[in-house]
């Protein structure tokens, strides 16, 4: 059983990962320029891979050696790593980064109705769509509605790269439930972060020699190698440790609420990095988003129908 209500470490490693993984916008959208989608992916959880095992190493982790692990991991690499993070980039080619963000803050939504089907301990409630829902809307206000006039409805490419992103959103909610196995496991964070970056490296390296031959692409530059090396060290390898840790924790539904952290935190980062002017809308919007987060953490829910069922009782 889990924690359906996150302590403050929970939060505080949630909102830690929101930075990681609202960053690796950023980051997409450097290397996008120069390298082909699936290069990008293999580049991202190869050195991903590469650095947990030098740390596991160093500090004198013992390497996994069940076959039925690894099987695990593998199927872990495909729905966490190759497939969603494929259609993320490939989709970024065709729309905008604040679409692909609203479309991606779907997670929730697939993760809570995929976790209800398959998780005994994290049954669908009416306070946890009424959480997703809020966080779609404080999410779609936040990066602006106008975004959304990029819809199509025509099958082009951008609805196609739509599509995509959807798809990643659905595999990251599949995902997210399949990884609830490794505590059962008795698998710590660590090892399942570096076993399934390895086991989608593994996956995607013969596909990636294949169909983008990085060896005939021209040597990236600087700045494309360094949001590569950002990607890969601090938005994969160090964000699945944290993933890993709050889901062992908290839970599926409670985990994938990053998802409508990292658009407030990219917010954040553009505003401290870029300069960026923060609108009215942006805090209109993280209000919404914060609202959201509530109603699915349950405690403020909980609070409100006390305080309202007193109220009764004292009239």
């Amino acid at each position: 059983m889990i924690n359906q209500r996150m302590a403050a470490k929970d939060w505080a490693m949630l909102l830690l990962l929101s930075f990681l993984w609202g960053g690796s916008f950023f980051f997409i959208g450097v290397a996008v320029t120069e390298l082909p989608p699936l290069t990008i992916v293999l580049l991202r959880v190869g050195i991903a891979a590469i650095t947990l095992w030098a740390i596991a190493l160093f500090f004198g982790y013992q390497f996994p050696r069940s076959l039925k692990l690894w099987r695990a991991f593998f199927i872990m690499g495909l729905l966490s790593n190759a497939i969603p993070f494929s259609l993320i980039v490939w989709g970024q080619t065709h729309i905008g980064a604040g679409l692909a963000s609203i479309i991606n803050a779907a997670t929730p939504l697939f993760t809570v109705l995929i976790a209800g089907v398959f998780l005994a301990d994290e049954k669908i409630t009416p306070q946890k769509i009424i959480g997703v829902l809020a966080g779609l809307t404080g999410v779609t206000i936040l990066i602006g509605p106008s975004a959304l006039l990029n819809i199509g409805i025509h099958i082009d490419t951008s609805t196609l790269a739509q599509l995509a992103v959807i798809g990643a959103a659905i595999s990251y909610g599949c995902a997210t439930v399949f990884g609830r196995r490794f505590k059962a496991m008795g698998v710590s964070a660590f090892n399942t972060a570096a076993g399934q970056v390895t086991g989608s490296t593994m996956t995607l390296l013969p596909m990636v020699l294949l169909i983008d031959r990085p060896y005939e692409l021209a040597f990236p530059s600087a700045p494309v190698w360094l949001s590569i090396m950002c990607l890969a060290v601090f938005s994969t390898a160090l964000a699945y440790i944290l993933f890993f840790r709050i889901l062992e924790s908290s839970g599926a539904t409670n985990v994938v609420l990053v998802t409508f952290l990292a658009p407030v935190t990219a917010s954040f980062l553009s505003w401290l990095i870029l300069n960026e002017q923060l609108h009215s809308s942006y805090f209109i919007g993280m209000a919404i988003i914060g609202l959201g987060l509530a109603a699915i953490d349950g405690r403020l829910w909980s609070k409100l129908k006390t305080f309202i069922n007193n109220s009764e009782f004292q009239s």
